[in-house]
């Protein structure tokens, strides 16, 4: 049985919150939590209630044992472009791409 939650639209690219998903898949809950919390990263902010939510649906959704739970699957995909126009020099404009994502942990318990 896996529970699983998504963050959608998250103003942050996809390319930072991967370097942060790689820190925690495989690992169990709380050493993900543990890694999360120190982790100095804008992204580990988003992860760290998105992991929440996924263990809270786990133990409420399908009545999985909480100190049994591992981050089995998370992977990131990119949402929207936002496009923005920057002005420079001699008229010209320049393209800023805030970049969105859309993120999904799960969590399964260990056999």
């Amino acid at each position: 049985m896996v529970a699983k939650a998504h963050l959608k639209y998250a103003r942050i690219s996809p390319r930072k919150v991967k370097i942060v998903l790689d820190l925690i898949r495989g690992k169990d809950v709380a050493t993900a939590m543990a890694i999360l919390k120190n982790t100095p990263k804008s992204a580990s902010e988003y992860l760290t209630k998105l992991l929440r939510s996924a263990v809270a649906n786990a133990e409420n959704n399908f009545n999985m044992d909480v100190t049994k739970l591992f981050v089995s699957e998370c992977f990131v995909c990119p949402g929207p472009t936002l496009k923005r126009i920057r002005p420079r020099a001699q008229g010209r404009a320049f393209r800023i791409n805030k970049r969105t994502s859309h993120v999904t942990i799960a969590v399964s318990e260990k056999n």
